[in-house]
């Protein structure tokens, strides 16, 4: 078998979805673990949707994830180039080649044209408002038209299309690495637009002249593209040979939390949870839809949680490294049913890679004081802090919140103890001065030692030991915060209450 040669070929048109980051995390994976390359190729050939700065983000996506290409716009690479609207010329020699040889023609409709068939299709009840075999020969193309007619037209340069003629009545197959063999009916195909009329193909077209000319041996791509593959599959087959074609895999979707339908970036709005692996900043109107990244998701547990969205390896196993993925995976084990998301079980993923190995994020963690105006100088301190709040922060923006206390003393609050509760805390604050060896052990057994002596229940006084420590009624241990602040600064937030 030739080198396993796989491609992501995303559009430059916005934020990068979670269905297009398991794409992408699925081709990688199926690249590397086959010793093979991983290819992205950006597809902008439709320049009316083309965002500003949308390709530059999808490589700080893949970049975040660890899931860079082994060949792209960026990085080059011997199929260059990588950026479609710079092979315009490539596609219409193919173009050309189909018309020559009787399997696809020009079309000179203009679009009030096709929307007054459409309407005309519409009006007599039919099932399908497509340009195909049904109404093509009542349209103005060189199907339609004489040979003069049509040569006339070119001459005068009235602007065109090239569509592919998709003869009816055709049923064939083709093998899906994940659904199987799925028949096709040539009679449900409409003739797609191939090369516009701005002499740029359409997705169709370049897909398969681009994947043959990269050598592409495999192609993974949403199910939403099914409907396409008709097409694509017949342009293999008049173009380079259906023996030349990748083997193809349809993965499946990732459904709202319901089940109900695929996963939109507006279900994300709704239920309170982000859609796009990182911030997107709209440049139209300025508009940011939040990111996975930013929400405080680390990217090992990102790509996890997006593996097992479809795919698992046989066993019980949840918790996968990049490098156990790349062992594991098979695409024999990917579902063909939808996989529903769920926001709960995503941050699970989190906080277990969190537990996990504090050296992975505390970088991230790091950064994320110092924008909240705090430098941190010691990290070994930074590290024995998060060791201690960990179990509290399911995403790393936690950390800040969890960890301010063991840097900053909260601002004075107001406690609604009684007398009693009082004299217990002065009495507290005078053994805590004498108190010689400052460890957690000895700070609580202080602490209750006192209780007992003053038969007090302790769950009545340590919502104020909190208080004054921490200003909030619950967190982290508070006698190993005690601890880490030391005994000068745990005595000084004390006394901040007589």
């Amino acid at each position: 078998m030739s080198k396993v040669r796989v491609r992501f070929a995303p559009s430059p048109t916005g934020g990068l979805h979670l269905g297009g980051v398991r794409t992408v995390l699925f081709n990688y994976l199926f690249a590397k673990k086959h010793g093979g390359d991983f290819i992205v190729r950006i597809e902008d050939t439709d320049q009316t949707r083309f965002v500003p700065g949308a390709e530059e983000y999808i490589f700080e996506c893949l970049k975040w994830c660890g899931l860079e290409p082994d060949e792209s716009v960026q990085k080059g690479g011997p199929y260059g180039p990588y950026r479609q609207s710079e092979r315009k010329a490539t596609y219409r020699q193919y173009a050309e080649q189909l018309l020559k040889e009787g399997h696809a023609y020009y079309a000179f409709d203009t679009p009030e044209e096709i929307e007054t068939m459409r309407e005309k299709l519409k009006a007599s009840g039919s099932g399908s408002l497509q340009y195909d075999h049904h109404v093509r020969m009542k349209m103005k193309n060189s199907l339609s038209l004489s040979p003069e007619d049509t040569q006339q037209l070119l001459n005068d340069n009235t602007p065109y299309v090239i569509r592919i003629k998709i003869d009816p009545d055709e049923v064939f197959s083709f093998a899906d690495m994940i659904r199987g063999d799925i028949q096709i009916d040539t009679n449900n195909v409409d003739d797609k637009v191939l090369l516009k009329a701005d002499g740029m193909p359409t997705y169709h077209l370049a897909v398969v002249v681009d994947d043959h000319l990269m050598k592409i041996t495999h192609a993974f791509r949403g199910e939403e593209w099914l409907p396409s593959a008709p097409v694509h599959i017949l342009l293999w087959k008049y173009l380079f040979g259906l023996d030349k074609m990748p083997q193809w895999a349809h993965l499946p979707l990732i459904l709202k939390p319901d089940g109900h339908g695929k996963l939109s970036k507006r279900d994300g709005d709704r239920l309170g949870f982000p859609v796009y692996a990182m911030d997107w900043k709209d440049p139209i109107n300025n508009e940011i839809t939040k990111g996975f990244k930013e929400l405080g998701f680390l990217p090992e547990a990102f790509i996890n949680l997006l593996a097992v969205l479809g795919w698992n390896d046989g066993t019980e196993q949840e918790i996968f490294s990049k490098e156990e993925l790349i062992e594991k995976f098979s695409i024999e084990r990917v579902h063909k049913a939808g996989a529903k998301f769920d926001f709960e079980k995503a941050k699970w993923f989190n906080h277990e890679w969190i537990k996990k190995d504090e050296t992975i994020y505390l970088q991230t963690v790091k950064e994320l004081f110092q924008s909240k105006g705090l430098a941190i100088k010691n990290d070994d301190q930074l590290k024995k802090v998060i060791g201690l709040i960990k179990d509290r922060c399911p995403l790393l923006t936690d950390f800040y919140e969890q960890g301010i206390v063991y840097f900053e003393a909260p601002q004075p609050v107001v406690l609604d103890w009684n007398e009693e509760q009082k004299a217990f805390y002065s009495d507290l604050l005078e053994r805590y001065q004498q108190l010689e060896l400052w460890q957690t052990v000895n700070i609580e057994s202080e602490f209750k030692k006192l209780a007992v002596e003053k038969n007090l229940k302790l769950k009545d006084l340590f919502k104020y030991i909190r208080l004054l420590l921490t200003g909030k009624e619950s967190g982290p241990s508070i006698f190993a915060l005690a601890d880490f602040i030391g005994k000068g600064e745990t005595i000084s937030r004390m006394k901040q209450a007589f």
